[in-house]
């Protein structure tokens, strides 16, 4: 699997604000959206029932905008993962061009306690580029 998830997403009408750009919070909700899509994708045929993640920090860096209409490139990839915490980056781009730079710090929790939990060598194996 490549280390980088990608998906388009043409911006639509909810999605601007009245600047007539994307909302930075939209830019979140990308942000959001891609890493779980990029969780669910990554974890297909293993055992992550008993574990959930919460973002503990978010990180963005805003350069250039977005308008109705524009198709954006949305890309993540697993950074640094150790002890309790993997951080995330996702950039977003359009027509080549980086519009947004993000660096989320998730924390994996037990799903039954919601309390902190290391990551396990198979929740690592997960992460992990193959």
């Amino acid at each position: 699997m490549n280390p980088v998830f990608s998906k388009k997403h043409i911006v639509i009408a909810s999605e601007i604000d009245e600047l007539q750009h994307v909302n930075n919070v939209v830019y979140l909700s990308w942000i959001q959206d891609i890493a779980n899509d990029h969780w669910t994708a990554l974890k297909q045929g293993h055992d992550t029932d008993g574990y959930v993640w919460v973002v503990v920090r978010h990180e963005i860096d805003y350069m250039r905008q977005a308008v109705l209409g524009d198709v954006v490139d949305i890309r993540t990839w697993v950074g640094k993962t150790a002890g309790v915490k993997s951080v995330r980056h996702v950039e977003i781009f359009k027509e080549g061009r980086l519009l947004v730079k993000a660096q989320t710090t998730f924390c994996l929790l037990d799903a039954k306690t919601f309390r902190p939990t290391r990551i396990t060598d198979t929740i690592l194996a997960v992460l992990e580029p193959k």
